[in-house]
């Protein structure tokens, strides 16, 4: 068993190289890699996807199945090498001393378990504990992870939970043995902004309760800057820079570093005056790694006959060797050197109204018993009385929490469902009523689709220009098969892809390259509106720099009108022109980027832009953090849609939050507002996100 009286690090991962065999080769995952955690330190570990974060933890955890294996270095926990301990000690430590929330909840939990049943069974076995002592502590623990009526969710089976509600319930499971080290492997990456905010707060606070030193792991700059204290940035299975979260945020010194802060839209980025940096080049297969440094063929400062020969070694920056690079020149690069001036675009002036929404209601009819069909039938209002216009040339942004209603409006503008009740004009005809397989083919090619998942989009068993010229086939595009591939090829081109990918499969394409298919293919019938639903959210950051940058540059050629669906405000605030924010199937609030962005805010988008995390050290944030889930379609609360989790209600006289749902309020400058709040309150209103004089 681990010592008591140890002292020490917590966890200490000394030269650590991680391996996979295959029947043909050895591929190293991870290499050369050391870090440690202290006790009640918070320290996050940020890359890439494959970089070999979760590779890491799966190590610590000694969980890297048939084919894994560590090949060099060690992992000490609590001072004890955990590649030494026997299975039955190595059990123990799993779940008892070291827990591991997952990204994806439901693969922790037995979705044919009662939630109470499954968080008893934890100290029930790791602790021998009584089955009463058990419920006690069970009970406590949903409390703590501020879960409201503790004894129903007890009973409750996972599915009847939310998404929010699954990882409290994950993390409460994994404290429910108050374990010394607690590994986060990308914990919120599917929840909504909102829920992420209280997430978070969540997990500092319970760090702060129980004393638990933490591996937070992911690829989001600014939820490691507001939870963690260290930092540990990894490429290509390497560690390339660590040190304290401010020291390594204002003063980076590594270019891998530096590359992943300018590819992020942090306050002051903008589409036209200041554009995101995307890195250049693919990164390295680990089969393929470069001689040297692993960043070099990326790297804007790379010198030929030093950065490309023998291994490169993590060296100290500072005098106290807290802060450390793995780069052989960071003595001879001006860090503090501006930005190379990108040629700056001209906005795009907004045309003539393309697209004309007014008072669309979509309604859905469910039965009460969903699981038998029976008893009385239900309406879900998933949108709600919509207007609004969208005009040749301008990014439109909808912005809203998972299930707000934005990819039903999507559904029905695609034709994929009809609306209940009001009007879609496009160019003067109404096509609300008209199903996709009854629209004729000029009105599907003009209204087009990007998806959020670039996987599931494309066809496995056809080659990308295949998969195209299909597009330009139904499309009626093209006389000839020549034509077609002519077409096809100068399609690849404008999304800048090589030509010779027409004749690759997607499984051989990462998923920037498959999301510039998707987006090749929804342009190649002369688009003039594309729905980008969540275009990047499913992409690293240094892809998504590179991905809508060449979103802005085609709308730029094509003057295509763009309607960006998102939760990410970041994305929001860099890429729109104008923001319309949706709550449980309303419109609350639309106006242009730089109204939404300053007070006066619906209090719906001041507590959505108090979630966003911003990477950035300079920014003050008011905090707000939304009680509860959002309510249910089927069941919306009476009078204001978000009268259930708003801090403002207050401040209304007479109920009449909780009564009538508030008319939309024009403010001036077409900035509208859907709110009971007198002028003089909305006035008051702070700015909630300042970025602080340096």
């Amino acid at each position: 068993m681990a010592n008591p009286d140890y002292e020490g690090p917590i966890l200490e991962i000394y030269r650590l190289s991680i391996s996979f065999f295959t029947r043909l080769q050895e591929i190293p995952a991870v290499m050369d890699f050391s870090m440690s955690v202290q006790p009640g330190e918070a320290v996050g570990l940020v890359g890439e996807s494959g970089c070999g974060k979760s590779t890491v933890a799966l190590g610590v955890m000694q969980d890297l199945g048939v084919n894994g294996r560590i090949v060099g270095g060690t992992i000490k926990f609590k001072g004890r090498d955990l590649t030494q301990v026997s299975q039955s000690e190595l059990r123990h430590i799993r779940g008892n001393e070291i827990a591991m929330i997952y990204q994806e909840p439901m693969a922790s939990l037995n979705p044919a378990m009662r939630v109470g049943k499954q968080l008893m069974e934890v100290p029930m076995i790791h602790e021998g504990v009584s089955r009463e002592e058990a419920e006690k502590r069970a009970l406590q623990v949903i409390s703590d992870v501020k879960l409201p009526d503790p004894e129903r969710i007890l009973r409750a089976f996972p599915h009847q939970l939310s998404g929010g509600q699954q990882q409290r319930i994950v993390i409460a499971m994994a404290l429910m043995s108050k374990p010394s080290l607690l590994i986060l492997d990308e914990p919120t990456t599917a929840l909504d902004v909102t829920v992420e905010a209280a997430i978070v707060d969540l997990v500092k606070d319970l760090g702060k309760k129980y004393g638990t030193s933490m591996l937070f792991i992911s690829h989001n700059l600014g939820l490691v800057l507001e939870t963690c204290d260290r930092i540990c940035v990894m490429y290509s299975g390497e560690a390339v820079e660590r040190g304290a979260i401010e020291t390594v945020f204002n003063k980076m010194r590594h270019p891998y570093t530096q590359a992943l802060f300018r590819s992020i839209p942090l306050p002051g980025a903008n589409k036209n005056a200041r554009p995101l940096v995307a890195i250049p080049g693919n990164f390295p297969l680990p089969h393929e790694r470069p001689p040297g440094c692993n960043f070099g063929p990326r790297c804007d400062y790379f010198e030929a006959g030093l950065c490309d020969q023998g291994h490169i070694y993590m060296t100290p920056v500072d005098e106290a060797g807290l802060h450390e690079s793995r780069c052989l020149r960071f003595n001879d690069i001006d860090w503090d050197a501006p930005l190379r001036k990108s040629e700056q675009k001209a906005p795009a002036e907004p045309g003539e109204v393309v697209l004309s929404i007014d008072k669309l209601r979509k309604y859905y009819e469910v039965a009460a018993n969903a699981l038998f069909g029976g008893g009385d039938k239900k309406v879900v209002k998933a949108n709600e009385t919509l207007t609004f216009e969208a005009r040749e040339s301008e990014t439109l942004a909808i912005v809203g929490e998972s299930g707000c209603g934005k990819s039903t409006f999507a559904k029905v503008l695609m034709g994929l469902e009809t609306a209940t009740a009001g009007k879609i004009i496009l160019d003067e005809r109404e096509i609300q009523d008209i199903a996709i397989q009854d629209r004729d083919t000029k009105t599907v090619s003009e209204i087009q689709m990007v998806f959020q998942n670039p996987f599931d989009t494309l066809n496995p068993s056809m080659t990308v220009g295949r998969q195209i010229m299909r597009a330009l086939e139904i499309f009626g595009i093209g006389k000839t098969e020549a034509a077609r591939r002519d077409r096809m090829l100068s399609l690849l081109d404008l999304v800048k892809l090589p030509r010779e990918f027409a004749d690759r499969m997607p499984r051989q394409l990462s998923g920037g390259q498959k999301q510039r298919v998707g987006i090749a293919r929804a342009f190649a019938g002369d688009a003039r509106i594309v729905v980008a639903d969540e275009p990047v959210s499913a992409l690293d950051v240094s892809v998504q720099a590179a991905v809508t940058d060449l979103l802005m540059e085609i709308q730029r050629e094509h003057k295509t009108t763009l309607l960006f669906i998102s939760h990410d405000l970041s994305i929001v605030r860099y890429l729109s022109d104008r923001v319309m924010v949706m709550y449980l199937g309303h419109v609350v609030e639309l106006g242009t980027t730089d109204q939404v962005f300053s007070p006066p805010y619906h209090p719906y988008t001041e507590a959505l832009l108090s979630a966003v995390p911003i990477a950035d050290t300079h920014v003050e944030k008011r905090h707000i953090v939304l009680e509860g889930d959002i309510p249910s379609a089927m069941n919306p609360p009476s009078g204001c849609p978000f009268q259930t989790r708003c801090g403002w209600k207050d401040q209304v006289p007479g109920g009449l939050c909780d009564t009538e749902v508030p008319p939309m309020r024009e403010l001036g400058d077409g900035h509208q507002i859907k709110c009971h709040l007198a002028e003089e309150l909305l006035a008051r209103m702070e700015t909630v996100i300042k970025v602080a004089a340096e």
